[in-house]
């Protein structure tokens, strides 16, 4: 879903979101839990907009400024283990025959460690609802 605010536009793609929280906790001016829409993209400034969409995990987030649509960090390769959350990809992995949502970064994203997705191999964020802990991490 797209939301147009003052110079961004932001790209929402609720179905990889994997509710790390970074964008209700650093903006909730825009990234507004508990209404809809979820998102208030002329709550604050494209400066403000585009910093807290960068971090976002599960690439879930990405923005537009002017023609150009930004959904990747340019990070280098790697993948943690969230503390009782999924696997942080980053660094660009292919991942052979997965079907990519729009918007959605192929640079970044986390994969579903709980094993309660309904978009497998993607996290959704489920592991919040079923309280998956993992005390080995």
């Amino acid at each position: 879903m797209n939301h147009e605010g003052n110079g961004v536009t932001i790209h929402d793609n609720r179905a990889v979101c994997a509710h790390a929280g970074r964008c209700t906790n650093g903006l909730p001016v825009v990234f507004r839990v508990g209404q809809e829409p979820f998102v208030d993209a002329k709550g604050a400034s494209a400066d403000e907009i585009i910093a807290t969409v960068k971090q976002c995990p599960s690439g879930a987030l990405s923005y537009s400024a002017g023609e150009t649509q930004q959904q990747d960090h340019q990070a280098s390769p790697a993948i943690f283990v969230a503390k009782n959350g999924p696997y942080v990809v980053t660094g660009a992995p292919d991942l052979a025959r997965e079907i990519w949502g729009d918007g959605v970064s192929r640079e970044h994203f986390t994969l579903c460690r709980c094993g309660h997705s309904k978009n497998k191999p993607f996290c959704d964020g489920t592991h919040w609802s079923v309280e998956f802990t993992d005390d080995g991490n």
